[in-house]
């Protein structure tokens, strides 16, 4: 179902008092970062050059948050995609095809350690067994329905962190199991071209973009508070967590964005609701969850 555009409606006056300040840039050479994850005090970022970088966020109250790059990890034979984060692992979608699973050490400095690629060997044995898994690929070529032929572009987690779920530019959703990274199922031809974005909702509905069709969303009024700007190129992506609140409790969120500018911006949020984060082609939108009225908006 594809919605009518609606006009920007003016902000309510008790969001007016929102605002944003840009605090940190972090510059990163000959690449540009694809991929972001904030969990706790530690941001890993995917790039172009096939690595995953770990900083430290040194940060308290009322001053400047420090980071400090403490690893990079050649993670395979290409670009970082996505990253998507679990209690315990680190999981990294590639343009070689393939999904990487990284155990991240909590006691020293979430460092992380490559414990698996999917598909694995051993589903990948056990599917070849049995006719009906195979699939064609060309006129001349079969493999099992496990493969991913073509770059994993995005990721997502089941809310309870048991299923992974993964689209590519080869049209297909898979889904894994995260206890020993089994593919369950693969869904052929999800899209006429190549997907680009998945996202998960509460209520199990899995939704996927692509490079297909556009997504509208309607129904509701949306107001521009800001344009947060500074990015000389368009944004891939962004990771979010709350900071603290002030001390009148209005929540104080940082963002971080990258950009195919090669740098990471991060970004001290002050907003008086809670926040929802979307990526258009506009920019980033940072729109408030209950009413959806309030948004910020990213141009790169």
């Amino acid at each position: 179902m594809i919605f009518p555009s609606v006009p920007s409606a003016a902000p309510p006056a008790h969001l007016l008092n929102a605002h944003h300040q840009c605090v940190v840039t972090l510059e990163t050479q000959n690449s540009y970062t694809s991929s972001l994850v904030f969990t706790g005090k530690f941001l890993y970022t995917g790039s172009s050059d096939k690595e995953i970088r770990l900083y430290k966020c040194n940060y308290a109250i009322n001053s400047l948050p420090n980071y400090e790059n403490i690893n990079t990890v050649m993670a395979g034979k290409g670009a970082v995609k996505a990253l998507v984060a679990s209690s315990d692992k680190l999981i990294s979608a590639h343009q070689d095809n393939k999904i990487r699973v990284w155990k991240i050490d909590h006691i020293n400095n979430h460092k992380i350690t490559k414990i698996a690629t999917l598909p694995t060997l051993t589903d990948r044995a056990f599917k070849l067994l049995v006719p009906k898994n195979h699939i064609q690929i060309t006129r001349h070529k079969k493999c099992t329905f496990v493969h991913h032929v073509d770059t994993v572009s995005a990721l997502a987690l089941s809310s309870d962190e048991s299923l992974l779920y993964s689209v590519s530019w080869d049209r297909t959703l898979k889904i894994w199991q995260t206890t020993d990274f089994q593919c369950l199922q693969s869904v052929a031809n999800a899209h006429d071209d190549a997907i680009n974005a998945i996202a998960l909702s509460e209520d199990g509905h899995v939704y996927t973009g692509s490079s297909d069709k556009e997504n509208q969303r309607g129904g509701k009024s949306y107001s521009c508070l800001a344009v947060l700007e500074g990015h000389k190129g368009p944004i891939k992506c962004i990771a979010a967590a709350f900071d603290h609140c002030s001390s009148d409790g209005i929540p104080m969120y940082l963002l971080h964005s990258a950009s195919l500018d090669s740098d990471i911006r991060v970004w001290k949020i002050f907003l008086p609701n809670p926040y929802v984060l979307t990526i258009s082609k506009e920019g980033i939108v940072i729109t408030g969850e209950s009413d959806l009225s309030n948004a910020f908006q990213i141009n790169g």
